[in-house]
């Protein structure tokens, strides 16, 4: 979850759907519409990921909306999952990520920091999901 669902948190969606296990249920969802960002499709294609196979959403755009985890990556969002599950037994996670749409530059440089943001995000699934896996 992320503040307009157009930067980390469908990037998030894609690599956790790579790799985690078929069947493990994950969506991505902002607390406002965004529009959907061309470097973050472009990132991924050259991750070998598949880019959002949807526009940006926010929380009650999604169907199924029991998770036994939110994993919430900007401030914004985590304040916002932390009061809307107020009532409910599900785990919130905050892992601050950085926001690559305020990088400066040639497209190049513009680029290094979406891919930067891929492999934080890459890494930090790994240690949360599979690292513990193979304990």
């Amino acid at each position: 979850m992320c503040r307009m669902n157009a930067v980390r948190s469908p990037m998030a969606e894609s690599i956790a759907r790579a790799m985690l296990p078929v069947g493990t249920f994950v969506a991505s969802a902002g607390i406002r519409h965004g529009a959907r960002d061309p470097f973050v499709d472009a990132t991924l294609i050259d991750s070998g990921l598949p880019p959002p196979s949807h526009e940006p959403r926010t929380v009650d755009d999604i169907e199924d909306a029991y998770f036994d985890l939110i994993v919430t990556l900007a401030p914004e969002a985590h304040h916002a999952a932390l009061e809307w599950t107020r009532s409910m037994a599900v785990d919130v996670e905050y892992w601050p990520m950085p926001d690559p749409t305020i990088a400066m530059g040639t497209r190049d440089q513009i680029m290094a920091a979406y891919r930067d943001l891929c492999d934080r995000l890459r890494a930090r699934i790994t240690l949360r999901f599979l690292s513990q896996a193979a304990s």
